[in-house]
């Protein structure tokens, strides 16, 4: 006996959600996340250190200047920021 159309295409999702069920977990869920602290966690870090959140709006070359020179500084951004900041404002 040959089967319907829809029932085959209800046997190929069928078989494609097993499929999809079965794979394997990609990294950054599984436990290269683990290593990570959340973000709950971090900001207790921070809160810690003394660090608190500080957001601005800037104009759009000064953030690519910004970046293009946090890339090249140790502490990233946020050192570099910092850094700009007591500098301009000791002057």
């Amino acid at each position: 006996m040959s089967m319907k159309r829809t029932d085959l295409d209800r046997l190929a999702g069928v078989k494609l959600d097993s499929a999809m069920r079965g794979a394997a977990t990609p990294g950054r869920f599984g436990q290269a996340a683990a290593a990570l602290p959340d973000r709950k966690a971090q900001r207790r870090q921070d809160a810690a250190a003394g660090l608190v959140p500080f957001a601005c709006k800037l104009p759009a070359d000064l953030a690519t200047t910004l970046r293009e020179r946090a890339a090249q500084h140790e502490g990233g951004v946020n050192a570099l920021v910092e850094q700009l900041l007591r500098a301009a404002l000791k002057a």
